[in-house]
């Protein structure tokens, strides 16, 4: 990814160690970009920050950090078969693909300029041929019971908390709280001592 880690984040990369293509005992390598990416995006030595800090204070055994030094191109699936590629040369035999990966916006109309599940659709298509395996994203929402799918929350008709990207970023700014659903403390205290 090429953002901060947030609980949501963290929950699809946890969850995919128990998918039914992924070996028991395995481990999940967390490998951000830290290069530069979009105008508004955090700063890739604040985001660097912010995967020690949690690298620090979750110390799993199961996850293991690298920070790859690259820009993100926003290329949507083309983009994912070159980071799947990359990966693979970092020793990973599986990819999560979560929604609109490397997705951008189209310069005309503002829409998303790929699909949403295009990035995970191409992979699958050439999986074998990459020698790589595809672990698509849950479509995970937070529930005051936690985390769980969409279709679960749904079916127990649980509340859905809900925060926008826009809404977290001006109450980053503004030094309003952020809830710890949504991000972990610490990695808020990096973003805000970044903003000052």
């Amino acid at each position: 990814c090429r953002n901060p880690i947030h609980r949501a984040h963290y929950e699809l990369f946890i969850r995919a160690l128990d998918a039914p293509n992924v070996e028991p005992g395995s481990v999940v390598l967390v490998h951000p970009t830290c290069g530069p990416t979009q105008e508004d995006d955090i700063d890739g030595v604040t985001r660097y920050k912010t995967y020690e800090v949690l690298k620090t204070e979750l110390n799993n055994p199961k996850v293991h950090w690298s920070y790859l030094p690259y820009s993100m191109h926003m290329a949507g699936p083309r983009e994912a078969i070159q980071h799947m590629l990359i990966r693979k040369n970092y020793g990973c035999t599986h990819f999560i693909i979560g929604r609109d990966m490397a997705g951008c916006k189209s310069s005309l109309t503002g829409e998303d300029y790929y699909g949403t599940y295009d990035a995970q659709d191409l992979a699958k298509a050439n999986c074998e041929e990459l020698g790589m395996q595809v672990v698509p994203s849950l479509d995970l929402v937070s529930t005051d019971q936690g985390y769980t799918t969409v279709d679960e929350a749904k079916a127990k008709g649980l509340k859905v908390n809900k925060l926008s990207g826009t809404e977290f970023r001006k109450r980053l700014r503004a030094g309003e709280d952020i809830p710890e659903w949504f991000a972990f403390k610490s990695v808020v205290e990096v973003l805000r001592a970044a903003t000052k």
